[in-house]
């Protein structure tokens, strides 16, 4: 396969992913480029023709191209081409790509630039499938929870416990502008107190939750169709930014090596992470492995670890939600998400009883 049609089906990957995930206008937009796209402007020569891995797993090329027309008409440089994005779609295919089309030459530098940058996200409904694991590790434990999250983007998902949630029959949580409620299946969370003693994360590209340019940028790269999305993002940049916290600037095994290190204080410390992993090189994730293992031999019931993850393994349906908690190394999954946090699939710690329904 050649290198054109390699990109095209990366597009047209994306489109069906686009379409799972409930945005059928980036569908649209990304099934159209697959076939539409050609060489006779420079940013279709530029993505036909891309040096790397087009993949949704590696350079993730239909959203740096989606985010990047995304970007133009959030910035209002181009009122032809917002005219067919929401709230505006364009009626038909040949209207929405003639102002694509134009839009690859009248913004073809501000694209190019957009194009060099991997897509960066920090979906919040994540924390809706997380919330159950942390949950967890308190009820095992009993102990403050000493947070580090790799791939932390912003940390909006390190102000977790500063959102409310509806988790099936279950309310957790202070009143907040974010609310999260994934469609919940299964036995309730187990009731545990929870109690945040540290919390910190890193990021090769860190965002500052406070600056207008990096909210920007979160935001294009959310699909331009889901404007509950931007709103929760927006409300949770904002609980970010109150909070003071910024995102380490760090390569994550480095960084990780050396808060496995750090004196726990009677707290139990979680390492997680969500659809980030899978992303890093095979190297680096053994060497992340391995460090996360050592950590664990080395942890007591005094000063235990445990490890929550939300990433791919797979399996169609969504992401595995897994645990494992030291000391002894148990792991077990306890569930499934949502790529996206709007649902989640519980099974739960074995022997670890529920709460009754509510």
């Amino acid at each position: 396969m050649d290198t054109a049609e390699t990109v095209r089906q990366s597009f047209r990957r994306q489109a069906k992913a686009c379409d799972d995930l409930g945005s059928p206008f980036t569908a649209r937009l990304c099934r159209m480029a697959a076939e539409r796209l050609d060489d006779e402007t420079a940013v279709g020569r530029r993505l036909l023709l891309w040096q790397g891995d087009p993949t949704g797993t590696g350079d993730a090329l239909a959203l740096r191209f989606a985010g990047a027309l995304h970007a133009v008409v959030r910035s209002g440089q181009d009122p032809d081409l917002a005219t067919a994005y929401p709230p505006n779609n364009a009626a038909d295919d040949e209207s929405l790509w003639a102002a694509v089309d134009a839009a690859l030459r009248r913004d073809e530098a501000f694209i190019m630039k957009w194009l060099r940058s991997p897509p960066q996200t920090n979906e919040v409904r994540r924390s809706g499938a997380l919330l159950p694991g942390f949950l967890t590790i308190a009820k095992l434990f009993g102990r403050p929870l000493m947070l580090s999250e790799v791939g932390a983007s912003a940390g909006l998902n390190l102000q977790w416990d500063r959102y409310a949630y509806r988790l099936g029959d279950v309310s957790w949580g202070p009143a907040s502008s974010v609310a999260l409620a994934p469609n919940w299946e299964g036995p309730p969370p187990p009731e545990a107190e929870l109690e945040v003693s540290e919390r910190a994360g890193c990021d090769l590209n860190p965002l500052d939750s406070a600056s207008a340019e990096d909210r920007e940028r979160l935001a294009a790269y959310i699909w331009a169709d889901q404007a509950d999305r931007l709103e929760r993002t927006r409300a949770a940049l904002e609980i970010a930014a109150a909070s003071g916290l910024n995102v380490d600037r760090a390569d994550a095994i480095d960084w990780l090596a050396g808060r496995l290190e750090r004196p726990q204080a009677g707290s139990t410390h979680v390492v997680y992470h969500s659809i980030a992993w899978q992303y890093f090189p095979q190297g680096l994730k053994a060497r992340g492995e391995a460090l996360i293992a050592q950590a664990g031999a080395r942890a007591t019931r005094e000063a235990p670890l445990a490890r929550l993850q939300m990433e791919a393994d797979g399996d169609p349906d969504g992401a595995a939600l897994t645990l494992q908690v030291w000391p002894g190394g148990e792991r077990h999954e306890i569930g499934r998400a949502d790529f996206h946090g709007r649902w989640v699939k519980w099974k739960g710690w074995p022997g670890l009883w529920p709460r009754p329904n509510s």
